[in-house]
């Protein structure tokens, strides 16, 4: 995937829970092929490809429809109600798989063609965008769209799966591969804890019931190492679901406790979490 040519997502609305939500969604939708990250205001040379507006605020549609009007944009739409607009509409709450699918379609049903049309000069738009009621509801964050250098690192994050089960283990391997990462495999806990002092992995998705020692203790060994501590996250992926075995898996040192069958949203939301840019973000708010 060429990252200079990701698609860029303008969120129009929202209230601050769903924004952070959005914002880890287009961290990890932007490592996607396509790829779609949030657009930035004020960032120079670039400009939205796409709308996604909160159709159940008067201010987010009001501005919406002054900037469509200009651009002719396409859009996806989240509430109760399209107000007659034609767009996709999807429900809340968000859910992460239906709204990248619902991008995606957007390029998939030939609307890309409108995608691409020459947009208003940046000054223009940003005009327009002060001049609107909703103007104050946008995030001033710097902008989500990744240089070449950072997007060879992002694509360089390998996932370790450690699951003596065929099935999970292709599972992992489909929902893992779309968003660029390289994703190893063990089948013990012993070849697990192995490939773990070869390697540096952005997360290790552990089983608990394993061939050999158990996921707990794997888990243990992994942590043990202190350079896995800062860049190595642990999440149990297990049917084991009681309070005690998540206990257990806490004072193991993990760092998020799945349950089978897995639900794709959490996944995506624990993957988009343990990013290193999303780890960094969570380790200076946690300082402050």
């Amino acid at each position: 995937m060429n990252l200079n040519e990701q698609y860029l997502v303008d969120v129009i609305g929202f209230n601050d829970v769903e924004r952070s939500m959005l914002s880890s969604i287009f961290a990890l939708a932007a490592r996607r092929d396509p790829g779609f990250a949030q657009y930035q205001p004020g960032t120079p040379g670039r400009m939205p490809d796409i709308y996604l507006v909160d159709a159940d605020s008067a201010e987010a549609l009001a501005e919406f429809r002054a900037l469509h009007k200009r651009t002719g944009l396409p859009a996806v739409l989240v509430g109760q109600r399209d107000h007659g607009t034609g767009f996709t509409l999807l429900p809340r709450p968000l859910q992460w798989a239906r709204l990248l699918q619902a991008l995606e379609d957007i390029l998939a049903t030939g609307d890309e063609a409108q995608i691409v049309m020459p947009t208003p000069a940046p000054e223009t738009t940003q005009s327009l965008r002060r001049s609107m009621p909703g103007a104050a509801l946008r995030s001033n964050s710097p902008s989500a769209v990744p240089d070449a250098a950072a997007g060879k690192r992002m694509l360089a994050d390998t996932v370790l799966v450690v699951d003596d089960n065929a099935t999970v283990r292709a599972f992992m391997q489909a929902k893992l591969a779309p968003y660029g990462f390289e994703v190893d495999f063990a089948e013990t806990g012993e070849e697990a804890v192995g490939l773990s002092g070869q390697h540096d992995y952005t997360c290790v998705f552990l089983d608990v019931v394993l061939p050999g020692i158990d996921g707990y203790q794997v888990c243990k060994l992994i942590k043990s190492n202190k350079q896995a501590i800062k860049k190595t996250a642990v999440v149990m992926l297990t049917s084991r679901s009681s309070p005690f075995d998540k206990l257990r898996g806490s004072l193991a040192g993990c760092d998020e406790y799945l349950t089978k069958p897995l639900d794709e949203d959490r996944l995506l939301e624990v993957i988009a979490k343990f990013l290193p840019g999303s780890r960094r973000h969570h380790e200076r708010h946690a300082q402050k």
